[in-house]
């Protein structure tokens, strides 16, 4: 019934109010109660849990979905469904933004050649110093700025011989800061 009380109502600027009334077959009085009508308290609740959901997902910059969302008002102290929170978000038309899929920033174009084992894998050496390598982080795909701290380590000796340096962009920048055994 009250499906059609919300058409009348949502029409009521096109056409008289009673003759809409005789055509979907209801009475004027029931139109005017249903009207006049307070809210529910289901509706009540709805309207205070979507004004809570838009201002977490405001605050959140548009980024949590209803799992997020669900949880801070779980936090809260509020009690609902996630699936009452996918819906009213549904009906509030919040999408929350998703990140990108990762794609690397730079692509090698044909078969790129693997990278030359200049050590031949023996990891042990005569003298300190002969035989360095780096850290393995990305810092061996470009440079580092001059001030981020570099790590190359000596396989001369048993436990490994850590030489931290700062990578300026020339040689006289570079200064070697320690030596950890």
């Amino acid at each position: 019934m009250s499906a059609k009380y919300e058409f009348i109502d949502a029409q009521k600027a096109q056409y008289a109010i009673v003759k809409m009334c005789e055509w979907l077959g209801v009475s004027t009085s029931g139109f005017y109660e249903w009207r006049d009508r307070p809210a529910s308290a289901t509706a009540r609740r709805r309207e205070r849990l979507a004004a809570l959901i838009q201002w977490i997902y405001d605050d959140s910059d548009e980024t949590y979905g209803h799992r997020r969302i669900h949880a801070a008002l779980v936090r809260q102290g509020e009690r609902c469904s996630p699936e009452l929170v996918r819906a009213i978000m549904r009906e509030l038309g919040l999408v929350p933004c998703q990140p990108r899929p990762f794609r690397p920033a730079t692509t090698v174009a044909g078969d790129a050649a693997p990278a030359p084992d200049l050590v031949g894998r023996d990891f042990s050496a005569d003298a300190p110093g002969t035989k360095l390598v780096g850290s393995g982080s990305r810092r061996e795909f470009h440079p580092p700025a001059p001030t981020e701290p570099c790590v190359i380590v000596s396989h001369y000796t048993a436990p490994a011989i850590l030489i931290t340096r700062s990578c300026g962009t020339n040689a006289s920048e570079r200064t070697s800061t320690g030596i950890f055994g």
